[in-house]
């Protein structure tokens, strides 16, 4: 009996240690540097977006105002940037997560996010939108 009351107490100090160690480990997500929000306007056109290459700033509020002008397009973009492997951390936390943005022809649709990892991250039609639909594209590169 007098074993177990010895080891009791290093059997919590233990498991505290291994709870702090795991709750230190866990990813801290990082927070708006400033209230204003970056509005970035971009048309969807045959085969194109108006911008290829968008630049931001890590934790800068992004509201990205997509408007297809021709017809029916789609937006689809990763939250990992291009070529690394999922961390867990999510490089572009988005308000509303979605697979796919339906963009309808003459209205304007609103994709908000907060950038926290640096990288290039690649957009792409995700709406068959006809034979140069592969090609259109476009790059968020955030800057640290």
């Amino acid at each position: 009996m007098k074993k177990i009351a010895e080891r009791f107490p290093l059997f919590f100090v233990s498991a505290g240690l291994l709870a702090l160690g795991i709750w230190l480990s866990l990813p801290v997500p990082i927070r708006a540097t400033s209230q204003v929000t970056h509005v970035i306007e971009i048309t969807a056109k045959k085969y194109e977006y108006s911008t290829s290459a968008v630049h931001v700033k890590v934790g800068t509020k992004v509201q990205l105002k997509i408007t297809a002008i021709d017809h029916d397009h789609g937006f689809k973009i990763g939250s990992d940037p291009d070529g690394t492997a999922s961390t867990g951390k999510l490089g572009l936390v988005f308000n509303s997560e979605q697979e796919c943005w339906q963009l309808k022809k003459g209205e304007t649709t609103v994709i908000e996010f907060l950038p926290q990892t640096p990288g290039t991250y690649t957009f792409r039609c995700c709406h068959v939108c006809g034979l140069g639909h592969k090609g259109m594209k476009g790059q968020i590169v955030v800057e640290p």
